[in-house]
């Protein structure tokens, strides 16, 4: 019997990408009218995604690195836009 290509795993990474850029444009959302200002607020949302990815990636045992887009490759992407985040509020001024 032939079998059937591994449609799950091309389909993981592809909801994994859409999961993030939604939550990325609601974070955005969100930031723009937070009272701390653009910048810190969505530093603050970035940081607790960060968070909330790595539990959900414990929870769900799912393996760090892996050939499929996980959650822990989420929470690296929320803390790569919060490093470029914070740099920015550093360096530009208010």
């Amino acid at each position: 019997m032939a079998q059937l290509p591994n449609l799950s795993r091309e389909f993981g990474s592809a909801q994994v990408l859409i999961r993030f850029c939604l939550r990325m444009s609601i974070l955005v959302i969100f930031a723009a009218f937070g009272g701390l200002g653009f910048g810190r607020s969505l530093g603050a949302l970035l940081w607790m995604s960060i968070l909330v990815s790595a539990v959900i990636g414990a929870f769900k045992r799912e393996p760090p690195f892996g050939g499929v887009l996980n959650y822990w490759d989420e929470a690296v992407a929320y803390a790569a836009a919060f490093s470029l985040v914070s740099v920015l509020n550093h360096t530009v001024p208010a």
